[in-house]
């Protein structure tokens, strides 16, 4: 296969299908309105004002959505379907290695991964737009769009917010989610694989080339890139999901709480999709292999679990297993969890993204100003 020309073939397609909106998701710029202005914003609802504290609100989320965003089209550049018709219609679509792999873990993947990038950017575009439509400032982080990002064939040269090239996944939610005990009374998890300083998209042209396996298409060091991918793909879904749940229990208006159930509930069905995905990476025919290249192993969790009980990380569980909530002396039930701020909201998200690795080389200032925004709206209160 001639990967160089089946690279340039989609970058033409990928671009079209992201610059609709991925660049436009930021608006005006971050000032002094970025940290809460003082006034309220008005708008159509017949309940009159927003308070400052759904400002705050829906400043943060708009401004994870960036994030989101951003990060999301890095893997789209690379790893998505772009406009091209599916697999099911066009089973000799040309693609690239890490298009392959990503298939060897979903033949929809490709289009799973331009989907939900998509969906993050309409969330972007869609919270600063009310922001504006309230009178309230949206949110703008285009000055703080310096990192650099893949040099792979496909991927845009332009500045970038997240990092994707030197991750420190954290594969706990994996364990979690097959837990019947819930972070929010205090539990902790151990991590179903240790996925430190790696990339989760090809760095280069170089990274679309390794060792073939018998066992699937691609070869072992893409594959391991992808897996990477997809057990990332889990953790920045799940994040959302909680973050979501967490602020929605501090938001005032209704009209602002459908907002955020709204979205929130997109995140949830991103998140059920990867549970799915990451799966697949840790079970045959793709595992157990090792990637000579990057010394990264991913072991058949079916046949070889890393964790005992094997139930702790079965690979094939889609749903959230019941657990605690609410109250322990209540019956388990399944939910997304996190829920609370100490492990959920704006602050906990911020510190989770930078442990993460997908602020690697950006500035301070970028740092404080998303810390600055994540404070306020854990402080804000539901007001009746």
């Amino acid at each position: 296969m001639d990967n160089t020309r089946n690279l340039m073939k989609r970058t033409v397609n990928r671009r079209s299908l992201l610059q609709k909106g991925a660049l436009a998701a930021g608006a005006v710029t971050i000032g002094a309105g970025l940290f809460g202005a003082e006034k309220a914003a008005f708008g159509q609802e017949t309940s009159g004002a927003l308070t400052n504290g759904d400002i705050a609100i829906l400043r943060f989320l708009a401004a994870a959505e960036l994030i989101e965003s951003d990060l999301w089209q890095q893997y789209a550049e690379l790893g998505g379907i772009g406009d091209n018709p599916p697999v099911e219609i066009d089973p000799n679509e040309m693609v690239n290695n890490y298009q392959i792999a990503l298939s060897n873990l979903d033949g929809d993947g490709p289009q799973y991964i331009a989907s939900n990038t998509i969906d993050e950017i309409s969330h972007a575009n869609f919270l600063n737009g009310y922001l504006e439509f309230k009178g309230a400032d949206p949110v703008n982080f285009d000055e703080f769009r310096i990192l650099q990002g893949s040099t792979a064939t496909g991927a845009q040269d332009i500045g970038r917010l997240t990092n994707l090239m030197h991750l420190n996944v954290d594969t706990s939610w994996f364990v979690r989610y097959r837990s019947t005990t819930n972070p929010d009374f205090g539990a902790t998890f151990p991590q179903a694989l240790k996925l430190n300083n790696v990339t989760a998209i090809p760095r280069n042209n170089n990274d679309f080339n390794g060792a073939s396996n018998p066992n699937f298409k691609g070869n072992d060091h893409i594959q391991a890139i992808a897996n990477v991918a997809a057990f990332h793909f889990g953790y920045i879904e799940q994040g959302g999901s909680s973050l979501y749940g967490a602020l929605s229990q501090k938001v005032s208006s209704l009209e602002v709480l459908k907002i955020t159930l709204g979205i929130g509930g997109d995140e949830i069905a991103h998140f059920l999709e990867w549970v799915d995905f990451a799966g697949n990476a840790v079970q045959a025919p793709v595992a157990p292999f090792t990637d000579k290249t990057s010394g990264l192993s991913f072991p058949d969790f079916f046949n070889n679990p890393p964790l005992q009980p094997p139930s702790r990380v079965q690979p094939s569980l889609i749903f959230p297993v019941p657990c605690e909530f609410i109250s322990p002396d209540l019956p388990h039930c399944a939910v997304i969890r996190p829920s609370d701020d100490k492990f959920a909201g704006a602050v906990a998200t911020i510190a989770s993204f930078t442990a993460d690795g997908l602020f690697v080389g950006q500035t301070p200032r970028f740092l404080q100003v998303l810390q600055q925004m994540a404070a306020e709206a854990d402080a804000a209160t539901r007001q009746l």
